[in-house]
């Protein structure tokens, strides 16, 4: 039988990683929305194009991002790919609207 020390241990894990996967997928999914609409708008089409292009693939990669955040080994792990990697992509699309103005 587990302890109560365990039990709560293993309550914080699973509320940290369910943290992440809703506020990191999120993220990870916002990311995408300005990459695409931000390189889309850069090759040329429209902005309503690409920021609907993005839409469509968050709304595909929300669920696997999600999952992904309570099948990665790591929790900081997770953190880092989903929070990290929307930043960057976040950050990517900022530069790519500074160069055209």
């Amino acid at each position: 039988m587990r302890t109560g020390a365990a039990t709560r241990r293993d309550h914080i894990a699973l509320s940290a990683r369910t943290l992440f996967a809703l506020v990191g997928g999120y993220v990870f999914c916002w990311g995408v929305i300005a990459l695409c609409a931000a390189g889309a708008f850069a090759l040329g089409a429209a902005f309503h194009d690409g920021e609907t292009l993005g839409s469509i693939l968050a709304l595909l990669l929300y669920p696997a991002a999600f999952l992904w955040a309570f099948a990665a080994r790591g929790l900081w792990r997770a953190g880092a790919v989903l929070v990290g990697g929307g930043a960057l992509m976040a950050a990517a699309a900022s530069l790519i609207q500074m160069s055209l103005t």
